[in-house]
This record gives C-alpha cells, sequence and structure tokens, in this order.
C-alpha cells in the first residue's frame, strides 16, 4: 500500500509541476488542448469538436432556398473505390452537384443533410469573399489598400491583399503538430489578435506565397475592423441571408467570454450550404440574377497570383482534373468544396481524414481520388 502511495504522490507531483510549468511559460492553452482532445478520446482538433468551444451565430435567411434535386437523383450508386475510401478516412458526407441541382448525395456515420461538422480551413475562402464584399460595400478601398490602415504597427508595404493571397512575409510559424507553436495557440488560446499583434513583417510583402493560416486571421481583424461589425455578423449579411442557407452555422471563438471569430478556420455548418459558396463563385458572384460579388474579384481570385505557385489565388486553392481547371476550398482533415465549371460540376466532401501529402506535392491524393470516383459515376449515367 505504502508503494501505491508513493507512486501515486509521485505522480500527482509530476502533473503539479507540468501544469506549473505551462503556466509560468504561458503555454495554459494546452491544458485547454489536453482537456479537448486527448480528455475526449481524440489526438487533435476534430470534426464535431466546436460543441467544445464558445461560438457566435451565422444567422441564416428566413427564406431558404432549397438546393434543387436532380431529375436523376442517387440513380446511380457510389463506386466501390469510392465506398472504400469513404470508409477508410471517416467520411461524413459526399455530394455531386450537376448543373446546380443535386445529383448524388450520401451520408456516414449518423450525419445527414442538417448535420454540422466544422469546416476548418475552408473558413479562408469564405474570409476571403467577405473581403470581396467588403470592397464591394466600400469598407474597404481596394486589394491594395495598406493593412497599416487599420492597424498602424504593421509596414505600409503589407497590402489587404497579399493576407488573401498567402504573401504577407509575416513571421507566422505554420505547424499543425507542434504544441507549443502558433497554430495550436491560436486554436486553443483565448486572445487570437494579441498572438497577431505580436507578428512582424519580416520577408517582401507580395513578393511569394507562402501559406500562413496568421494571414487570413489579420485578413478577419481589417475587415471587422473595416466593417464595424463581427465576423459572423457580416458573414450573415453578405452571404448566409442572401444565399439563402437553409440552417444557422457557428464560428468558434477565441474565448469564452466576448470573443473574436478564428478567421482561418472553424466554421460549423452542413454541406448542402458550403456547397452554395461554391456556386457563387462558380457563377462569378452571381446568385438568381443579383450580382453579390463582383466577377472581376472571383475572376481574380480563382486564378494563380504568382505564376511560380499556380496551386493558390486569393483564398482558393486551384488545380487541374484531366487538362480540366478547377478551384476548390479546403480544410485540414479532408473539407473539400470542388468546383470544376467546364463542367458545371460541384463535389463536396467532409470528413474525419485525409491522405497525407508528400512534400513535394501541392494537393491530397484523396482529393483527385474523389474527384476520379464522381466521373467514374457520371459516366454510367
Amino acid at each position: 500500500m505504502n508503494k501505491i502511495l508513493k507512486i501515486v504522490s509521485f505522480i500527482g507531483a509530476f502533473v503539479l509541476i507540468a501544469v506549473l510549468l505551462l503556466y509560468l511559460l504561458e503555454y495554459t492553452y494546452l491544458l485547454r488542448g489536453i482537456q479537448i482532445t486527448y480528455l475526449q478520446g481524440h489526438t487533435t482538433a476534430y470534426i464535431d469538436d466546436y460543441t467544445e468551444f464558445a461560438n457566435r451565430r451565422i444567422p441564416a435567411s428566413e427564406q431558404s432556398q432549397p438546393w434543387p434535386s436532380h431529375a436523376n437523383y442517387n440513380e446511380v450508386k457510389a463506386t466501390e473505390q469510392l465506398e472504400e475510401l469513404n470508409a477508410e478516412l471517416g467520411t461524413a458526407a459526399f455530394l455531386i452537384i450537376k448543373n446546380d441541382s443535386i445529383w448524388f448525395e450520401k451520408y456516414y456515420q449518423d450525419y445527414g443533410p442538417a448535420s454540422k461538422t466544422n469546416s476548418f480551413s475552408m473558413a479562408k475562402s469564405i474570409v476571403s469573399a467577405l473581403l470581396g464584399k467588403a470592397i464591394r460595400e466600400e469598407h474597404i478601398e481596394s486589394l491594395e489598400q495598406p493593412v497599416a490602415d487599420f492597424f498602424p504597427r504593421f509596414d505600409q508595404s503589407l497590402k489587404v491583399g497579399d493576407l488573401a493571397s498567402m504573401a504577407s512575409g509575416l513571421n507566422w510559424n505554420e505547424n499543425y503538430y507542434n504544441p507549443f507553436g502558433m497554430t495550436a495557440e491560436a486554436y486553443f488560446g483565448d486572445d487570437i489578435q494579441e498572438l497577431i499583434l505580436d507578428l512582424e513583417v519580416t520577408e517582401k510583402p507580395g513578393h511569394e506565397f507562402k501559406y500562413l493560416s496568421g494571414n487570413t486571421i489579420l485578413l478577419g481583424m481589417v475587415l471587422e475592423k473595416a466593417t464595424g461589425i463581427p465576423l459572423s455578423e457580416y458573414l450573415s449579411k453578405s452571404f448566409w441571408k442572401p444565399l439563402g442557407m437553409k440552417h444557422d452555422a457557428l464560428w468558434q471563438l477565441d474565448s469564452r467570454e466576448s470573443g473574436m471569430e478564428k478567421a482561418y478556420c472553424c466554421i460549423a455548418s452542413n454541406p448542402r450550404d458550403f456547397a452554395k459558396i461554391g456556386r457563387l463563385y462558380k457563377n462569378y458572384g452571381r446568385w438568381n440574377g443579383q450580382q453579390i460579388l463582383d466577377s472581376s474579384y472571383v475572376a481574380r481570385s480563382i486564378k494563380p497570383r504568382f505564376e511560380e505557385s499556380p496551386q493558390y489565388g486569393y483564398g482558393f486553392w486551384l488545380s487541374e482534373y484531366k487538362d480540366k481547371d478547377f478551384f476548390y476550398m479546403r480544410g485540414i482533415l479532408g473539407q473539400y468544396v470542388v468546383v470544376i465549371p467546364e463542367d458545371d460540376l460541384i463535389i463536396v466532401r467532409l470528413g474525419q481524414n485525409f491522405i497525407k501529402k508528400e512534400d513535394d506535392q501541392e494537393h491530397s491524393p484523396d482529393l483527385f481520388r474523389y474527384i476520379e470516383e464522381a466521373y467514374k459515376m457520371l459516366e454510367t449515367w
């Protein structure tokens, strides 16, 4: 018994010292991270974790505009390879939207059309769309307006367009697997603005692509200051209501008091509503006869800013499949809204895992497998 008591005492003392060190070194957000992930049976962020955070509501339209069902809705079954991939990677939802109608739709693991899951970095595309809206409404002058007009501590050479195109030159460390890194602190910490305002411009802005979540956080801060309202409210006013979203969404905050939205991630919504952002961009900002975004802004967003980095525009990832250009929204666990304009096609996949890309790859391999299987299904129609 004495031996057991000694072991328990040792473990208790070790835990106490570890907690004290985290407080002294200002890593207390790790305690929250452990509580939200490991103590819930997860090793990292997960698609249902919005329930563990404070959220701000994104009100939907009182007059929703549902997606029409295609005349051949769900007549073609998923291929065997697609079903195997969905099972392997924990897919929650898979949709194929053809000619602005839902052609195929299937849900897994007790998820359904109204189920909310975490967007992760698909939110970056939405924040870029909000920038376009703010420019259209003259809250922001243009992509060339200096960030210093809103936050004077930053260099005048840093423009708002540099944030949307991932070309800021900020000294943000983008590392998803370092618990002591900036990305983990942004996710589990309680003051995202303080974290951003400690950054410096250490490389020439507007010169080259470098994917940094800190860019979108700062862009969200600019938008909030320019519009005078929280991001969630501006998103509801700009897109959720005009596009007739059926369900309210939630945007995670950085604290449980009166925090700011995590602009770089974390909108909890459903696949049908996420898909409407893809449709808006496919139609160059036009929605049911109304121009919601300037077509020139959309066109610029879905083309590479830098010749050396053809994989990214302004908030959207870019690639091609069998000589067909496409653009897409992407979240870290394999969240995709893929738009292939040439075929009037939108593919949505939400789920719990993905296939990690190699260092020389710009896009995860599972992305192309989803597209390939969708085309196989369409070919049998």
